[in-house]
């Protein structure tokens, strides 16, 4: 089924998603991107169902596109002390307020969101899979992230974060079990695993839980 290109009826309609918020390490990573009212693209779709070569592809076609797009982080620390639902629209308000026209109207992936000044908007659960923008977002927000965590993994080589990008793979966690958190991990989120938990109890102590 064809993405829809608009839900609001309005020009400057921006969609917003985000990447990373399961993750135990790196930052949650969001994305604002306005297109063309009469933009199409047949290969655009939730970035959970391309391949990583038309992830790349896409981001190129979409910045190139785009009326206007932008990308916002918030870091492991800021996730630990605000949690992670609070980090989140904060890294989509920084990708909001990074765009280069302001927006009429808001169409954000998912059932919750926090009102960016006095802007409209409406959640779409699955909205990556239903409409272009949103589309759009997802494409860039998870690009961006899988490079960052990537040129992380370069400096941290024992997680495996050019391959799972900081999910709770068996990997990442034993890496973590073997040689502990970094500054990147996210101290809040239960890091190891309730078995490993069992067989290193000592990490618990040393906050990797």
């Amino acid at each position: 089924m064809a993405l829809l290109r608009n839900y609001s009826g309005y020009t400057l309609e921006a969609g917003i998603d985000e990447a990373g918020r399961g993750c135990l390490a790196g930052p949650v990573v969001a994305a604002a991107v306005i297109l063309p009212p009469d933009y199409s693209h047949s290969l655009l779709n939730d970035s959970k169902q391309l391949s990583h070569k038309q992830r790349l592809q896409l981001r190129v076609d979409i910045v190139r596109d785009a009326v206007a797009w932008a990308i916002g982080e918030a870091s492991p620390a800021e996730i630990d002390q605000i949690n992670i639902l609070q980090a989140t629209y904060l890294a989509m308000h920084r990708a909001i307020g990074g765009l280069s026209l302001e927006p009429e109207y808001l169409i954000v992936d998912g059932n919750r969101f926090k009102v960016y000044g006095e802007l409209r908007h409406a959640c779409i659960v699955k909205g990556d899979g239903k409409y272009l923008s949103v589309a759009a977002a997802s494409v860039l927000a998870k690009t961006h992230r899988d490079e960052l965590m990537c040129a992380l993994a370069k400096e941290h080589d024992t997680y495996g974060w050019e391959r799972n990008a900081g999910y709770p793979t068996k990997e990442h966690r034993n890496g973590i079990a073997q040689f502990g958190a970094t500054q990147h991990h996210r101290q809040s989120f239960r890091l190891l695993s309730e078995e490993q938990l069992l067989l290193f109890p000592n990490k618990e102590t040393e906050g990797l839980i």
